[in-house]
């Protein structure tokens, strides 16, 4: 599949802006205190984050003003369902934001905010995880590593802000949290690499044709010129630049992060989890452009290549 640069940035940032503010709800519940200037600083960087993540889901949109239809299809449609509570977890958390302002102390909003959260991770992934004819998405991991990257990356944004503004008691408790999401996200994800290495497809040049023989190639694109399916269903990129970017974001987007949150852990103070966001965010961005292009529609055994 061809990534679609504004999804990858709305899925990754709106995933770290959702673990952010799962962070904050759970240690407000576990009654861990937290200045009120610092909470309302981390829960508007998530509504921002996440504003940017709406806005860049527009980017890919042919006619951008009728965007609000698609919340039309919400009973049988995930996408529509993620576009009813995408602006309903931004309403929550400005509201959680008024409240903090206004003095207000309430459990119900944080609890709130986490169900809305969860909500949106799980239409975010069934988006993908629902069109079984594309396997390499058709598995229960791409919901579990929606849920782990955004998290690992929620948690890691959480401890430099914290660690920024002073609140260590926060920091101690989410580091470990941090260094914990982080290695099981990279082992879940390291597990979906490896399930769709081995996957073999149910569609074949021989079920599509009726041909039994083995050796039987196609070699044209099915047509004599490029069309919407040569474009959109194809990323263009070598099986060497692939290996290229699977090598990078399991450095950066996991690997480094977890180093550089040890060294947190460790005493590294503020500069090791600013640096631990700075290399994680290009990390998981090069994940989620991966997730999409490693995906193969049944439709390319038909429009094989560009010639």
């Amino acid at each position: 599949m061809k990534p679609a640069f504004s999804v990858v940035v709305f899925t990754t940032i709106a995933g770290a802006a959702q673990g952010l503010i799962v962070t904050l709800a759970l240690a407000l519940l576990a009654g861990l205190p937290l200045t009120g200037g610092f909470m309302s600083l981390a829960i508007i960087t998530a509504v921002v984050m996440l504003l940017i993540g709406l806005g860049a889901s527009f980017g890919h949109l042919g006619r951008p003003e009728r965007a609000w239809r698609a919340a039309m299809m919400w009973r049988t449609s995930w996408l529509s369902r993620e576009v009813i509570v995408l602006p309903t977890f931004i309403g929550i958390n400005v509201l959680w934001w008024l409240a903090l302002r206004s003095g207000i102390d309430t459990p119900l909003l944080p609890l709130v905010a986490i169900v809305l959260a969860a909500l949106l991770w799980y239409c975010t992934a069934m988006i993908y995880a629902c069109l079984r004819f594309i396997e390499e998405w058709a598995q229960p991991l791409t919901l579990v590593n929606f849920v782990l990257i955004g998290l690992s990356s929620g948690l890691v944004l959480t401890c430099a802000l914290g660690s920024l503004a002073g609140e260590i008691r926060l920091v101690q408790l989410a580091g470990p949290c941090a260094l914990v999401v982080t290695l099981v996200a990279w082992a879940t994800r390291m597990l979906a690499l490896r399930r769709n290495a081995a996957l073999k497809h149910k569609s074949t040049l021989q079920s599509a044709t009726g041909i039994k023989s083995t050796t039987i190639v196609q070699k044209s694109m099915g047509m004599s010129a490029g069309s919407f399916n040569t474009r959109e269903f194809f990323h263009g990129r070598t099986l060497s630049a692939l290996k290229h970017v699977k090598l990078a974001f399991i450095m950066l987007g996991f690997m480094l992060p977890a180093a550089l949150a040890l060294w947190g852990l460790a005493g590294g103070g503020a500069l090791a989890w600013v640096l631990a966001v700075l290399v994680q965010a290009p990390g998981l961005l090069a994940e989620r452009w991966f997730f999409f292009a490693q995906a193969k529609h049944p439709q390319n055994l038909y429009y094989q290549v560009v010639s």
